[in-house]
């Protein structure tokens, strides 16, 4: 019985992940270009909640073993729906790719595409950090408004119909499952070994911010169902107990 007990108390450990998860999806649904965090169920979720029902109400009680639930984590880098937003340095990748982020500690890539500029007209991200064109950083000239500059859909950038710079924009192809959480929207590729290649087939979209492609019912309805095992793993282990005490109990008398 102690096996099985702690392997309900794994699957409980494995729920509130998921649950935090959930949470932190849900409290990025705004985000722009955040990706949804996901578990994957190393046993099925409906498989466990018939199991246990089974087990309170009597049905199946003879030869269902819980079993643990397991989890391995990943990220959902599917495309979110596009939100006209009209400002100039607001871009939205239309396919796979990523824009790249400069930083002290090596790039980070994004799908979040909401820039400004710095004190020398650098185009930067919103924690002040510079986005990488293919030669350099792309810099607006002091005498050009905002307004004047224009993207078309490779990632060429130009300043009153001239030419200043290019996106750097890159894709990880089959290794994009690799790619970890960095903070603010942003991945980083932990494997030194695994150099992004140019993105393909994409189109920057000028104007346009990308949203979290979290889906609010599907989260709402994960949430409530993995509410609901959570509850009835804690009742089959109150269960198990008291039936431990009544065999102790009757073993004393």
């Amino acid at each position: 019985m102690s096996d099985i007990i702690e392997q309900v108390k794994t699957s409980l450990d494995a729920l509130t992940q998921e649950y935090e998860t959930i949470t932190h999806n849900l409290a990025n649904i705004s985000t722009a270009g955040y990706k949804r965090r996901c578990n994957t169920f190393s046993k099925s979720l409906d498989e466990q909640m018939t199991g246990l029902l089974g087990q309170m109400t009597g049905t199946g009680a003879e030869t269902y073993s819980p079993g643990s639930i397991e989890l391995t984590s990943s990220l959902d880098f599917s495309q979110g729906n596009f939100f006209e937003t009209g400002r100039s340095l607001d871009f939205a990748i239309s396919g796979k790719g990523f824009f790249v982020i400069e930083t002290p500690n090596g790039p980070l890539y994004t799908r979040n595409g909401s820039f400004n500029t710095n004190q020398n007209g650098q185009i930067i991200n919103p924690q002040g950090q510079i986005v990488a064109g293919e030669g350099g950083p792309i810099t607006i000239p002091s005498n050009v408004e905002i307004s004047q500059v224009s993207v078309s859909s490779d990632g060429s950038v130009s300043a009153n119909g001239i030419p200043i710079g290019k996106f750097q924009l890159v894709d990880f192809e089959n290794n994009e499952a690799k790619l970890v959480p960095a903070g603010d929207s942003c991945y980083q590729m932990p494997d030194q070994n695994i150099q992004p290649v140019a993105a393909e087939n994409i189109i920057v979209k000028q104007g346009r911010q990308e949203l979290s492609n979290v889906k609010m019912i599907e989260e709402l309805v994960d949430m409530i169902m993995v509410s609901r095992l959570y509850e009835a793993n804690m009742k089959f282990i109150a269960a198990r107990k008291e039936v431990a005490s009544s065999i102790t109990s009757a073993a004393m008398a």
